[in-house]
């Protein structure tokens, strides 16, 4: 299927050609019939990736904040590195989506086959989308103003935030789309609207819409006409929609109001705010989070939970139904505010219209229509190589998953392994699509099921969401496939004895066993490796503390769901579990933990005791800064220390022939952490890590966590 890709890097815009996307639980997937470019925000996003990179940094201050402590702490190159695969990957555009629903994610109820549907879907011929982003097209709406809808919900949430009443005078400064939309969401409310703008032809139409205007560009006074509207008292209300790094609409905002006015920011400008403006008027000031209650909330968005309508009577959903029932009456008219229409195939060339100087306002996209049968879900992006047909000696390694980690670290590994690289699969397409070009991957596929099933393929690579890796492991195990896991291997114990029953039924004696390898890459680290040497020559216990500065992560962010990420000791603490297991060379007896109290009780202390007597203290801490080097590994052993800081610096203290070992750059040991694997996969080497030590490493990591399950 054809989508709308645009590089952060160059501000380039393509048609790419992606696989029609899986649609998961609770969402549907949505055949396209238009999309509506919103042309503020893509021409934002447009115009940052063709500003180059002092002007990037500028538009950025705190994303360079972050760049200069990744540089303190793991050097130039990495933290480059890290930089540009980001830049790199290519985003997808839209968020103005009609069509016709193509198929019905498990769990969904209330919608059917065939039913017309708007989304915040991209810009694409298939999408699959959350129910509740989604809503149904009344008959009366044609497809080209339900493709409004999202836009108009934007709207409608700046004036909820408002709360006008009827009659009071509320001005709109910016009259773009959401401007315009805003102008008569208002006059339905019975406001008295005042709309600004520097566009005659924008002026125009506000005015038809039933406003009173102020041409900027004329060098009208917005303050006198606003005294004049409200008869001298001041507006009720100012609602910000325009699109400017200036702070001059806050300001004027402010002067424009009566004392305890409400001033919406709705778009997006400066906000370097006066005290003396608001504080003489006891002003109120608000941003609106786009559609309403419910934006940017997991629980909500993704998985499907609705809030109460007696609690929360508009949420977006709810918005988008209002403004659909607003077009299907006629008190919102979206028809004079269509002033382009392109085919997808020529979508370029809407976009050389949003970021010129030409005038434009509702740009629509349409669509052709496409059949979404079983190829659709697969693209070829490299001709079939030797390998595929078994014929190279290579085995073939496919990818499930294209996220950062994938595609910065992962599958560069394994490219420089040598390793054959066969199909990478991606729920949506566009990452996976992005990894095959740039690493020179056969085949890209939505359909995971096809990639496991696929006989070319011996080795899965897996590098989704923690939720999805056991499952996806005991199905790699079924096929007879290698699989290489990046951590955690599971989240509960209940899923480890499923991997354990699954492994050891592939071992029936006719087969070689498939290899289980989870991607504990530390141990792999040439430091680390240099530290196992000496340690080999020690008799007697050791001691080992490991200190992480890991930083805090939201309470809502996914990792720290333990459905979804199963917390940080499971999905990121186990490294260092697994780190020492390997040092102390002897099976962990027993262990505790320690948790600081806090909201996301990720700030911790492990104790591990070994069975031949060492101990280990993993400080796995997020109260810290990340001006500090992020890990520190000592090992106390025989009257001696050895201290390895941030994997760039080891030195030994009274070490007998050795002092020191630097290295120029960071090396955590990706990259021999998947050499190891693809070696002993095609029978170059031996198992990297022993099954029992990975089954081993992920019990104690579940117990630690302290959550049942």
């Amino acid at each position: 299927m054809k989508q709308i890709l645009q590089s952060l890097k160059t501000g380039a815009t393509e048609v790419a050609e992606i696989p029609v996307p899986a649609v998961k639980r609770g969402q549907l997937l949505i055949r396209t019939h238009q999309t509506l470019v919103s042309a503020g925000t893509e021409r934002m996003l447009v115009e940052f990736g063709k500003a180059g990179w002092i002007e990037k940094a500028r538009q950025q201050p705190d994303k360079v904040r972050m760049v200069l402590d990744k540089i303190r702490t793991d050097g130039l190159q990495p933290t480059i590195e890290a930089v540009f695969n980001k830049l790199d990957q290519p985003l997808p555009l839209g968020y103005c989506n009609v069509g016709r629903i193509a198929e019905v994610g498990a769990g969904v109820v209330g919608y059917s086959l065939g039913e017309r549907v708007i989304s915040n879907g991209k810009h694409a011929e298939v999408v699959s989308v959350p129910i509740n982003l989604c809503a149904k097209v009344p008959d009366a709406v044609t497809d080209e103003e339900a493709a409004f809808t999202v836009l108009g919900a934007i709207a409608l949430q700046g004036i909820r935030l408002t709360q006008p009443t009827l009659g009071e005078t509320v001005v709109v400064t910016g009259l773009g789309l959401v401007g315009l939309m805003t102008v008569q969401l208002l006059r339905a409310h019975g406001c008295r609207v005042l709309g600004l703008d520097f566009d005659k032809e924008k002026l125009a139409l506000a005015h038809q819409l039933g406003a009173e205007v102020v041409d900027l560009a004329a060098g009208q006074d917005p303050v006198k006409a606003a005294e004049l509207c409200s008869r001298g008292r001041g507006v009720d209300a100012v609602i910000v929609t325009a699109a400017t790094k200036s702070s001059e609409p806050i300001h004027q905002a402010a002067l424009m109001c009566r004392k305890r006015g409400r001033i919406v920011l709705v778009g997006v400008t400066g906000l370097e705010l006066s005290r003396d403006d608001f504080f003489k008027k006891e002003l109120s000031f608000q941003v609106s989070a786009s559609y309403g209650p419910g934006r940017y909330d997991p629980n909500y968005e993704e998985k499907g939970q609705d809030y109460p309508v007696g609690f929360v009577r508009w949420t977006e959903q709810r918005n988008f139904e209002a403004v659909l029932d607003m077009m299907a009456d006629g008190r919102l008219d979206v028809k004079p505010l269509i002033t382009h229409r392109f085919g997808i195939e020529d979508a370029t060339k809407a976009y050389e219209l949003v970021g010129g100087a030409g005038p434009s306002l509702g740009i629509l996209l349409k669509y052709p229509g496409i059949e979404i049968g079983e190829g659709s879900r697969t693209v070829r992006l490299q001709p079939v190589s030797p390998a595929a047909n078994g014929t190279s000696g290579k085995a073939g390694i496919s990818f499930v998953g294209s996220g950062n980690y994938a595609t910065a670290v992962l599958i560069p590994a394994f490219k420089e392994a040598g390793a054959h690289l066969r199909s990478v699969a991606s729920s949506t397409g566009v990452s996976g699509v992005h990894a095959g070009r740039k690493f020179g991957i056969e085949e890209t596929t939505t359909d995971t099921n096809a990639l496991f099933a696929d006989g070319s393929t011996k080795a899965v690579v897996i590098t989704t969401q923690h939720d999805s890796h056991a499952r996806f492991v005991m199905q790699a195990l079924e096929h007879g496939k290698h699989v290489f896991v990046e951590k955690p291997l599971c989240l509960t114990l209940f899923e480890l004895a499923g991997i354990e029953a699954a492994h050891a039924a592939t071992a029936n004696g006719t087969t070689l066993t498939p290899i289980v390898m989870v991607g504990f890459n530390r141990r792999f680290a040439p430091q680390v490796q240099k530290i196992k040497q000496l340690l080999n020559g020690v008799a007697g216990p050791k001691s080992f503390i490991v200190t992480v500065n890991a930083g805090g992560i939201p309470a809502d962010h996914w990792t720290q769901d333990p459905e979804a990420g199963g917390g940080r000791i499971i999905g990121e603490a186990c490294h260092f579990i697994d780190l020492l297991r390997f040092l102390a060379g002897a099976p962990i007896a027993n262990w505790q933990r320690m948790v600081m109290e806090s909201p996301t009780r990720d700030t911790v202390t492990l104790h591990l005791r070994f069975a031949d007597g060492s101990i280990g203290t993993v400080h796995y801490f997020a109260n810290g800064t990340k001006a500090f080097p992020k890990e520190r590994l000592e090992v106390f052993a025989a009257g001696r220390v050895l201290q390895l800081d941030n994997f760039r610096k080891l030195t030994g203290f009274s070490w007998p022939g050795f002092r020191k070992m630097n290295l120029w750059r960071q090396d955590k040991g990706q990259k021999a952490c998947a050499k190891a694997f693809v070696y002993a996969i095609e029978g170059r080497g031996p198992v990297p890590i022993p099954f029992e030590e990975i089954l081993e490493v992920a019990r104690v990591s579940i117990e630690l966590s302290g959550v049942s399950r």
